[in-house]
């Protein structure tokens, strides 16, 4: 297989060290690997496949050395500056951020779902946001055979979604400390508030899973709604997803359809209580759904439980998913 010069842009990050080591863990035919930040983490080793590696400063000659693959989380205004760049210098960005989702050149990826669009890229490919990865794995299969008319979210999203400040808010909150990263104290609460308001009342992260939704299942006219929550968890985000089909569906069908689909795990027997939960998802890269129900509400409507570790298949695992294609591409 060949092998690929590869680089890690936000290396010290909550995420950017899950890249780390998600890469170690599949082993990808790395080259010559390169760690990049902030000036602030600049200097700082960084300890890679038995190798100590010197974190560098990103900037705008760091791709001038035929780096093939780059992993970017390093938020949304580095992305905009320097994954262009990496670009043209002929380097393919997998990116992490929200800068690039919705643009109409960019290909917005889950490899179970629609790995074909990294085919149309242009340099950039984007990974979409967590909670909408672990959505898409269910939902693309029932999607192809019973067409989604309707879909309603309900997050219930784990402090880690919002870094190491908001997981020292959890930590901190439980000791009875004020918050610094929420609005309001997380421990012992639940806050209906993810990103920012918008002047529809609805926050962005509830209108990235709808806009998302739309364009990974090329469907810009499919109705979604949304509301997304913070929950006192450290790690591993729940939905409740209830979908309504344009066809009729039979549930042990529908259920043996989730069965074998591509990256999911079925919990689902709540007579012996079994179902998703996020401690049991957390450290893993599949999608956990389960609580599969008709909803006797709708002609047609179902409704899932779905859970995933939200920095793994949410963020890392995801995106060096699609480097695996990439690489498997080039041969």
């Amino acid at each position: 297989m060949k092998k690929v010069n590869l680089a890690v842009v936000g290396a010290t990050g909550m995420v950017g060290r899950t890249f780390l080591k998600v890469l170690e863990e599949k082993q990808l035919p790395i080259e010559n690997f390169y760690v990049f930040a902030s000036s602030r983490s600049a200097g700082t080793k960084i300890v890679f496949n038995g190798r100590d590696y010197v974190v560098e400063e990103l900037t705008e000659t760091s791709f001038d050395r035929g780096i093939d693959i780059a992993l970017f989380s390093a938020g949304g205004g580095t992305s905009e500056k320097f994954a262009p760049i990496a670009a043209s210098k002929g380097c393919i960005v997998i990116d992490n951020s929200s800068a690039w989702r919705m643009d109409p050149e960019v290909p917005l990826v889950v490899p179970e779902v629609n790995p074909e669009d990294i085919e149309w890229n242009k340099g950039i490919i984007a990974n979409p946001n967590c909670s909408t990865i672990q959505a898409m794995v269910p939902l693309k299969p029932l999607d192809d055979k019973y067409k989604i008319k309707r879909v309603v979210y309900s997050t219930y999203q784990a402090v880690s979604g919002a870094g190491l400040a908001g997981w020292k808010d959890l930590e901190n909150g439980l000791k009875g400390e004020a918050p610094k990263k929420f609005p309001h104290p997380i421990a012992g609460n639940c806050l209906p508030h993810i990103d920012v308001f918008t002047e529809n009342g609805y926050t962005k992260e509830e209108l990235k899973m709808i806009n998302e939704t739309r364009k990974i299942l090329h469907n810009p006219d499919m109705k979604i709604t949304a509301t997304a929550v913070r929950v006192p968890v450290f790690n591993s985000h729940s939905e409740s997803i209830n979908v309504e089909f344009e066809k009729p569906f039979e549930l042990t069908n529908l259920v043996d359809t989730l069965r074998k689909a591509p990256g999911i795990i079925l919990k689902n027997d709540s007579c012996n209580d079994e179902y998703p939960l996020a401690i049991d998802a957390s450290g893993t890269d599949e999608v956990y759904v389960g609580r599969i129900r008709r909803d006797e509400s709708v002609e047609s409507g179902v409704n899932l439980w779905v859970v995933a570790d939200n920095i793994r298949k949410g963020a890392a695992s995801n995106a060096v998913q699609i480097a695996e294609i990439i690489i498997k591409n080039m041969q």
